[in-house]
């Protein structure tokens, strides 16, 4: 039956959501239990995904994520989630998803998975960056017949700030377990400062790409 009590919550994170979005290098979390199939993620994520936020939280099946990614993208996005989870590998990828606000938006995602003893995907982790506003004002390239690729691969060499930010991510892992307040807020600065840097790091690799 319909909880009207929940659809106003969502309805509430909706109308805040395009505002939050437009500004550049938002970023969000994201962990997700291989073996239970249970992604949690923070509400920027879920949103972005048009997921329920409070689902999300306390984890969400692969596939509530990846409906949310938009058609033309999905079949690529979960093929190289599929194949870095097996390969216990990183990935760098840019592709659309069609957010909680009715708009289809663009995100930059990193991420890494781990294996247990035998050899089975264990764990993946990674962060997502909104840069929606970034590829809509590389739209005058396209426009003047120049080719914006849509990146979709496994990470190769890792830069020293690649590898920061998987480190980041495995501490706040590994902090969200404990009662450390103030040091959930300072990984989450650095986390933020990381994602803006990738990105930042992305777009300039792009714009190189396409001179």
């Amino acid at each position: 039956m319909p909880n009207p009590k929940k659809d106003e919550c969502l309805s509430q994170y909706q109308l805040g959501l395009q505002a939050a979005l437009d500004a550049l290098d938002v970023v969000g979390q994201w962990d997700w239990d291989i073996p239970n199939d249970c992604v949690y993620a923070d509400a920027l994520v879920a949103l972005l995904f048009n997921v329920d936020p409070d689902g999300a939280q306390t984890g969400a099946p692969l596939t509530d994520f990846a409906a949310g990614v938009h058609a033309d993208d999905r079949a690529r996005v979960v093929s190289l989630i599929d194949q870095c989870a097996q390969d216990g590998a990183s990935y760098v990828a840019e592709y659309r998803v069609c957010s909680a606000d009715g708009q289809t938006r663009w995100v930059l995602a990193r991420g890494r998975f781990s294996r247990d003893d035998a050899g089975r995907p264990l764990r993946g982790q990674g962060i997502i960056v909104d840069i929606t506003q970034t590829r809509l004002a590389e739209t005058a390239y396209v426009a003047r017949g120049l080719t914006s690729d849509t990146s979709l691969e496994p990470a190769g060499f890792e830069t020293p700030l690649e590898q920061a930010a998987d480190h980041l991510l495995a501490a706040r892992h590994a902090v969200d377990r404990s009662d450390h307040r103030r040091l959930q807020v300072l990984l989450d600065m650095a986390l933020l400062e990381a994602g803006k840097e990738l990105a930042a790091n992305q777009r300039a690799a792009r714009r190189r790409s396409m001179q």
